[in-house]
């Protein structure tokens, strides 16, 4: 799966833990903030039921191919699919302009890959889940092959090494179906969709700072959405980055709009996720999720992501900052009616 900041890889084992502790016997759990999917994939390798959403179109792409997608419906079908994309004639066009002569991201040569790869997918105009398996076998394939420390905020001075690799696109794992039921994928804002949520667990897991990930990887929404925006600054940004804010990238904001999340759902069951560089404290995240039921904490170390332990850069790539500290602390704030055994999910 694709660099992330946002990502909880490290941490599936005491997320699955904690929802396992909840539901011993499966069930439903909607993940609303699902990013890239890592835990709605998990949870579904588990046989639970899933139903994943995001605000954003890469997400909904990621999360339609890792949890609605199932492997017996769809696996021959993609196969034959990247057979084709593997053999379309390198032609560059938008994303290479923007992304690797505009900006560096990808050499000219992986974005003229990229550019003839995606417009084929346009041309093909393929079942939902078809068209989310080829669409993350490129943006994987492209994440391969980047040369940045893992967000689309800046790019390295000199390539990667990896950046001077050859595009190749490879079969996401797509999971079987599960015995309970078909998993869904969708995509909306939050605080919208929560009032028509009836899950026996939600997963949240917000953004809580001022990063915004659709500023992250602005590349992939781009690439997913395939609408030639646009872009500002030595980055490149999409236009809509600045009009698309969300509440949770603001300090005034977040509180009112995560208690709107959490007073929405209707669930027997929460676990949230959250981090101690967030604009929320412990004690904060506690009191709000009290009226829900028994508050139960789980504090896992973690190393800072990669971009936080370089440190600050100007535009020449001259270090202009020194690094602060290099771990943080994630939490998981697990509520119900019945006590979950903490040594079990720490």
């Amino acid at each position: 799966m694709i660099k992330y900041i946002g990502s909880k890889r490290a941490l599936l084992t005491q997320i699955a833990t904690a929802v396992r502790g909840r539901l011993p016997d499966g069930g439903l759990v909607c993940d609303l903030f699902s990013g890239t999917a890592r835990v709605g994939h998990a949870l579904k390798k588990q046989g639970f039921r899933v139903w994943s959403n995001d605000v954003n179109a890469y997400a909904h792409v990621l999360a339609t191919a890792y949890v609605q997608a199932d492997r017996e419906r769809w696996e021959t079908k993609a196969e034959t699919v990247l057979a084709e994309l593997r053999t379309v004639t390198p032609q560059a066009g938008w994303f290479t302009r923007a992304f690797c002569e505009d900006a560096r991201y990808f050499t000219p040569e992986n974005g003229a890959r990229i550019d003839a790869i995606r417009d084929r997918i346009s041309s093909m105009v393929l079942e939902p889940e078809l068209e989310a398996i080829a669409l993350v076998s490129l943006m994987e394939a492209a994440d391969r092959v980047d040369s940045t420390a893992g967000v689309q905020m800046a790019y390295m001075k000199a390539w990667a090494a990896r950046a001077l690799k050859p595009l190749e696109l490879r079969m996401p794992d797509i999971l079987p179906g599960v015995a309970a039921g078909p998993c869904r994928a969708t995509q909306a804002d939050a605080v919208e969709l929560a009032p028509e949520v009836e899950a026996d667990l939600v997963y949240l897991d917000p953004p809580y700072n001022q990063h915004s990930y659709l500023g992250n990887y602005h590349c992939w929404e781009s690439l997913v959405l395939w609408d030639r925006p646009e872009t500002y600054g030595v980055a490149n940004k999409r236009i809509d980055v600045r009009t698309r804010k969300s509440a949770f990238n603001s300090r005034p904001g977040i509180a009112p709009a995560l208690k709107a999340v959490i007073d929405g759902v209707k669930t027997p069951n929460l676990v949230v996720s959250f981090s101690d560089e967030g604009y929320l404290s412990r004690d904060q995240l506690v009191e709000m999720l009290s009226a829900r039921g028994e508050v139960q904490v789980i504090e896992i170390q973690h190393p800072r992501y990669v971009g936080a332990r370089i440190g600050i850069h100007n535009p020449k790539g001259e270090k202009v900052g020194t690094v602060g500290r290099l771990r943080n602390v994630e939490y998981l704030f697990v509520v119900g009616d019945r006590q979950l055994r903490l040594a079990d999910a720490a």
